[in-house]
């Protein structure tokens, strides 16, 4: 025992084995955080997929040669041990004198770089051995043994030299720890100078306790050193780990050779996890009692917060790669608050435009954004007024007006505009965080969301559109809770805007995918929670299945999974996933994971419930849109709401809690209208609709212009006809299935792809969630980009050329 004390406490971080590989300039930056915060080991393997494990076979190029030696060298001048790990498992003969020749002349060739430290790891590969293995050896771990002995020997007894076992978690150990035989063997017949690498009960361990520990050590007939997946994400691509250290006390140290962090895939995502660890390690090293110098948790992660502050908004290029020049194009960038994302400045691909029905105005880039924004500008004559909304707020109510330079649209919903534009502020870091914490628990801010969420969704008849009378107090409770996780989504988009907005390159390549999908994510549930006070109905309705709905997807929520004896990627997603499962299409996946777009942008959205204000804004903007394709100005347009009456009106008119508005800083930008039960709203059209535009617009004779088009120029008997024929029935076998409708338009000038899906998404929540089981669409054979759009969200072809146009192509999708 006094050799084994003598032996430092390697403790450090090893690099990420999945995801892309960090820079030379992000490794640097690493060395000089082990080295301020007291770590001192690294460890370093190929990128562990099958192509890389394959190449223990191969020597390094004499360019990977001087690559790999600058990076040992850079690492030991900065204190740090370097690790060098090598995974033969998955194709080894471990029998074959040549496989064994080839990966000591591998490790040979790095050793003669300078390294002094090496891995032999056998992990997440098959117990099963060849025929020669089998014939040479009495069993698996036998010859992991003879192999890593012999290895271990031909490099001259390292000092520090790791074994990761096939067996390396309590859980996978059969039949248990203490009865494994192959543990035992392990522990046996490995020499005992090797480490051997435990990850703890779990791949991912809630907690290191010190008897799990000590039975460990007393197996191995050795102290493990613990390689700990706390703050890895490789496993789920909509989470990150930004919490502290947490769930080992630093009197673990006694029964361990070391600890070793397996952090974030994303390198800026680690500067917490790897702060309180150094401050985990300090703790342990300080002998007092004094309770100050014990390790919590959450005096260490404020601690990394307050220094994280300083670097956060420092003017760094994406992989760190800054120099001077960069420095002061960054900066310059940043003056000038362009929200492009790590590229810089370049062409954005627009959305794609979805007109209505066959007869509204097909879809058209714009001609260049100073175009765009000259339309914008002249889309708006009236700017929208504030509307502060209160704990009794029935959430959603919009503001009237248009879209221009004052018409600050989220702004008038509680949206402030984008503080993205200026550096992040400490509380929204906290935010961060919170909402990216462990692996089994979340932050604060997220709890609250979940918890807010929960009782929301379980107390909806509170506020049901056709529910039993209920206590004004019972309503006030609801709508004040609705209040906060509205405040909360306010709060994710602010962050979202400030993480693209900042002057730091290197946060935004890293944190960007997932504070998007967070903000999308947001963005329907805030959608939903307003839409669900006086709209949804109760389920003594015919068409209310509300409790049916969540029955299924609001019982399996992450909180309910990931228990002590689960792994975290046994629901994955995180908060996004959480949020999402308790939503009515919480299980349509294609709906919510969609890689980010390619340039970021900083402008904020918002998607809400149409109120009968957004009228006159949304009449104009598909008469913009209108008059912008068909190439006509104002005067060509017989009444100012001819196109509004005919793409717009009857679902308005008839149905105005199934239609959800987009708006930005501008203004309202796009809009989805949905209608819940096709056959009901077709003869609501034919008894109250049709009758109130043969009044509005009645015949009159001489107003046919012969040189103007019908699609362009109709007059009131073309266009009483063209709306009777938009009211056509569809066939009862699509309607069976699908008896819902959705119709989707948006402006050219978007520049943020997501939305639109967003934007629909928040319609099919409704809509599933009034009982619905279907929906869809009519498409152009000729719209492509529509086409691909509802593809991708689900969206089948169910019918062709036998819809009411005889042209069009009808998608649709369960719900």
């Amino acid at each position: 025992m006094e050799e084994e004390e003598k032996k430092p406490f390697l403790c450090g971080v090893v690099e990420g084995f999945y995801g892309r590989p960090w820079t030379m300039d992000q490794r640097k930056v690493l060395f000089q955080w082990m080295q301020r915060w007291g770590l001192n080991t690294y460890l370093y393997g190929p990128k562990d997929d099958l192509k890389h494990r394959l190449l223990w076979r191969e020597v390094y190029s004499h360019e990977e040669e001087g690559q790999l030696r600058t990076l040992i060298q850079e690492a030991q001048s900065r204190g740090q041990r370097f690790v060098y790990a090598l995974s033969p498992g998955q194709d080894i003969v471990f029998s074959s004198s040549c496989d064994l020749t080839l990966l000591k002349r591998k490790l040979r060739q790095v050793s003669d770089l300078g390294c002094q430290a090496f891995a032999i790891l056998f992990d997440d590969i098959d117990h099963s051995m060849c025929q020669a293995d089998s014939e040479a050896f009495s069993s698996f771990a036998h010859a992991q043994v003879t192999v890593t002995n012999d290895i271990y020997r031909f490099l001259g007894e390292p000092p520090v030299f790791l074994f990761c076992p096939t067996e390396y978690c309590g859980s996978l150990c059969s039949p248990s720890v203490s009865k494994s035989p192959y543990l035992q063997t392990i522990g046996e017949d490995l020499l005992p100078n090797i480490t051997v690498i435990w990850t703890g009960s779990k791949v991912i361990s809630r907690k290191l306790s010190v008897d799990g520990l000590a039975e460990v050590e007393s197996v191995l007939q050795r102290p493990p050193l613990v390689w700990d997946n706390l703050h890895a994400n490789d496993y789920d691509s909509r989470r990150l780990f930004l919490g502290p250290f947490k769930g080992r006390e630093p009197q673990l140290r006694s029964h361990l050779r070391g600890l070793l962090l397996n952090p974030n895939c994303e390198f800026e995502a680690n500067y917490i996890p790897l702060h309180s660890l150094g401050s985990w390690y300090r703790a342990g090293k300080e002998e007092r009692k004094d309770e100050e110098c014990d390790y919590c948790p959450d005096r260490a992660l404020s601690a990394a917060l307050h220094d994280w502050m300083q670097e956060l908004n420092q003017p760094l290029q994406a992989g760190r790669q800054s120099t001077r020049a960069e420095q002061r194009s960054s900066a310059a960038t940043t003056r000038c608050k362009t929200p492009d994302g790590p590229r810089g400045p370049a062409a954005v691909d627009k959305l794609p435009v979805f007109p209505l029905n066959s007869s509204s105005p097909p879809s058209s880039p714009v001609k260049g954004e100073t175009a765009g924004r000259e339309g914008e500008k002249k889309r708006s004559t009236q700017p929208s007024q504030p509307n502060h909304q209160t704990q009794g707020c029935r959430p959603g109510a919009p503001a009237a007006g248009g879209r221009g330079p004052k018409a600050q649209g989220p702004k008038a919903q509680g949206w402030g505009l984008c503080g993205g534009k200026g550096p992040l502020s400490e509380s929204q870091v906290r935010l961060l965080v919170g909402l990216y914490y462990l692996p089994h628990e979340h932050g604060p801010s997220a709890q609250k969301l979940l918890q807010d969420l929960t009782w929301l969704k379980a107390n909806c008849h509170l506020v049901s559109a056709n529910g039993k009378k209920t206590a004004a107090q019972k309503i006030d409770e609801w709508r004040g809770r609705s209040c906060r996780v509205l405040s909360l989504c306010e709060d994710i988009a602010q962050l979202h805007c400030s993480v693209v907005g900042g002057a730091n390159r290197a946060v935004l390549y890293d944190l960007y995918p997932y504070v998007w999908d967070l903000r999308n994510t947001a963005l329907v549930a805030k959608a939903f929670i307003c839409w669900l006070d006086g709209r949804v109905l109760s389920d003594s309705s015919a068409m209310g299945t509300w409790r049916n709905c969540f029955h299924l997807c609001g019982k399996s929520t992450g909180a309910d999974l990931l228990g002590v004896e689960s792994e975290p990627w046994a629901f994955k997603g995180g908060v996004s996933g959480e949020v999402q499962m308790l939503l009515p299409i919480g299980s349509s996946n294609e709906l919510f994971t969609h890689p980010p777009p390619l340039f970021p942008t900083s402008r904020l959205y918002n998607v809400r419930p149409y109120h009968t204000k957004d009228k006159l804004e949304l009449y104009r903007m598909v008469r913009q849109l209108h008059l912008r394709t068909q190439g006509g100005h104002e005067a060509s347009v017989a009444h100012p709401d001819v196109v509004g009456d005919r793409c717009f009106g009857p679902c308005l008119a008839l149905c105005p809690e199934y239609c959800f508005i987009l708006e930005d800083e501008l203004g309202v930008c796009g809009c989805v209208l949905g209608i819940v039960d096709v056959r009901s709203f077709a003869k609501r059209c034919q008894a109250s609709w049709m009758p109130a535009m043969r009044d509005k617009y009645p015949p009159r004779g001489g107003n046919t212009h012969p040189n103007t088009q019908v699609n362009t120029h109709p007059n009131t008997q073309d266009l009483i006809k063209l709306m009777e024929e938009d009211q056509g029935e569809y066939p009862d076998s699509l309607l069976y299935h699908f008896p819902s409708q959705l119709r989707l338009d948006a402006l050219p000038e978007l520049v943020d792809v997501s939305v639109s899906r967003t934007l629909l998404t928040a319609l099919l929540t409704a809509l599933k969630a009034n009982g619905s089981q279907g929906v869809f669409c009519e498409v152009q054979p000729t719209d492509r980009h529509r086409l691909e759009f509802l593809t991708k969200l689900g969206f089948l072809e169910i019918l062709r050329g036998e819809a009411r146009s005889r042209e069009g192509v009808v998608l649709g999708r369960l719900l």
